[in-house]
């Protein structure tokens, strides 16, 4: 049987600013209506494989399980890792929780990140890969350039084995001329950090070249915690584990190591020109996205999310607004967004980690206002869900209730709330909100006190594990 691993960390820097810390690249719809978590796990059907096991961080984790929800694969084991690691750790602690039992699952690995076009091309390739690496092969997706790419390693293909080749080496990330040897030569791919093969043959190969990982992640998985969907590791011994990518720890050093070609329409969609280059354009090649107005504009992709985007007489432009961010970029400078990201997190500030909009596991809330001591949140609560019991050391609450119904615990009451009723909630006073109702729970809170941050929050009772 074969069982897929999705690979969902990471923070995704170059996509800034529609891309955060705690709400990468991967949380998010970027061509069509799915996000390309959901576009991952619906590109598996018509494969004869069990629900996917998440790989994702202890901070995106209720945004990963709302999206399997949505994506009718809610039942989906979502394993956290406490700390970034890289891939062959992650792949590692997927691959002993998979073989526990004396099973030896196939494991398809991939990363939850990837557009790709051809869904039907990718699962004719996995089918083939599946003899092999039940095989005991280690196989890997080599991706057929479209281009001279310098943004991506390559494989150099070596004898032909089965659908595939042998791997005869992997290669770095080349200059301009060097990519573009490797394309001329056609003997080379574009590695695409996606993998199969059986999960026990992966940690014997593991154990080979890098016993201290496997040790690592034997340890971190000999005393997991379920808590609902979720599993999680030893902390502090998955802390010790080197961090390394399953290229260098294993794909590099095998024998077994065997390369598929993929000619799919892929794309990781690593930067804003990425995207542009995947998506429809007008006849002036532009892409827009929301509240869009030009005139005698060419080659510019435009997303915004909130406000309206007024263009006049530019081209090879990037362009992206949030409501908190606005970001202008050169279609050929976008790979330098990171240094931005650097900046703002030097600098102390927020814009890189959250937007404007907060998701939590029972709604979101939006931070309309900011004031020396004063707060205005739109928080909405899904229908049925219920945040934790808590309370304020430094602020008081008013909510006002714009649609829906609220049930508000505060002190010994019991209060029920509709439309355009408010409640009071002193500094000190234990209380909860929740949604009783079956449309979404919409309402303004107004926030006062000395200090207003999300860390000044005693919670006494929680259903989702985080009092």
């Amino acid at each position: 049987m074969l069982l897929p691993i999705i690979m969902a960390g990471g923070s995704g820097t170059r996509l800034w600013p529609l891309s955060r810390q705690l709400y990468p690249k991967q949380f998010h719809a970027l061509v069509g209506n799915e996000t390309m978590l959901q576009a991952t796990v619906s590109r598996l059907d018509g494969l004869d494989a069990q629900t996917p096991l998440i790989i994702c961080n202890e901070e995106q984790r209720f945004l990963a399980a709302e999206q399997m929800r949505v994506a009718d694969a809610g039942d989906a084991t979502i394993l956290l890792e406490p700390v970034g690691r890289n891939t062959a750790p992650a792949i590692a602690l997927a691959a002993i929780r998979a073989s526990a039992g004396g099973h030896d699952p196939v494991l398809l690995v991939l990363a939850a990140d990837h557009h790709i076009r051809q869904s039907e091309a990718f699962r004719d390739c996995v089918r083939a890969g599946v003899k092999l690496a039940t095989e005991g092969k280690l196989v890997t997706f080599g991706i057929v350039p479209a281009s001279a790419e310098t943004g991506y390693g390559y494989i150099r293909k070596g004898n032909p084995l089965g659908a595939g080749f042998e791997v005869a080496a992997f290669e770095e990330k080349p200059d301009a001329a060097t990519a573009g040897r490797y394309v001329s030569e056609g003997n080379y791919l574009w590695n695409s950090g996606m993998f199969m093969f059986r999960a026990r043959r992966y940690l014997e190969e593991l154990k080979k070249f890098r016993p201290d990982i496997l040790a690592a992640c034997r340890q971190a998985m000999a005393a997991t915690t379920p808590d609902m969907q979720f599993v999680r590791v030893d902390a502090k011994a998955f802390a010790e584990c080197p961090s390394e990518s399953v290229d260098y720890a294993v794909m590099e050093k095998t024998k077994d190591a065997v390369v598929l070609p993929l000619d799919a329409e892929w794309n990781d969609i690593g930067s804003w020109s990425a995207l542009l280059s995947v998506q429809e354009r007008d006849g002036d090649g532009n892409s827009f996205s929301g509240d869009v107005l030009s005139i005698g504009t060419r080659n510019t992709l435009v997303r915004a999310d909130g406000r309206l985007v007024a263009l006049v007489g530019i081209e090879d432009l990037v362009v992206v607004e949030t409501k908190d961010a606005l970001l202008v970029a050169h279609r050929d400078k976008v790979q330098d967004v990171k240094g931005i990201v650097d900046q703002l997190r030097e600098a102390g500030r927020t814009e890189h980690l959250n937007h404007r909009d907060v998701y939590r596991p029972w709604g979101h809330y939006d931070s309309i206002d900011v004031g020396e001591r004063d707060q205005v949140k739109r928080i909405t609560v899904n229908p049925g869900a219920k945040l934790s019991v808590q309370m304020h050391h430094h602020r008081s609450e008013h909510w006002v209730v714009v649609r829906g119904t609220a049930r508000v615990h505060k002190g010994e009451e019991t209060i029920m709330l509709t439309e355009n009723e408010s409640v009071y909630i002193p500094l000190g006073e234990i209380h909860a909100l929740e949604n009783p109702g079956k449309i979404p729970l919409e309402l303004i809170e107004v926030q006062t006190g000395s200090y207003l941050g999300e860390d000044d929050i005693v919670r006494f009772e929680d259903r989702y594990g985080r009092s």
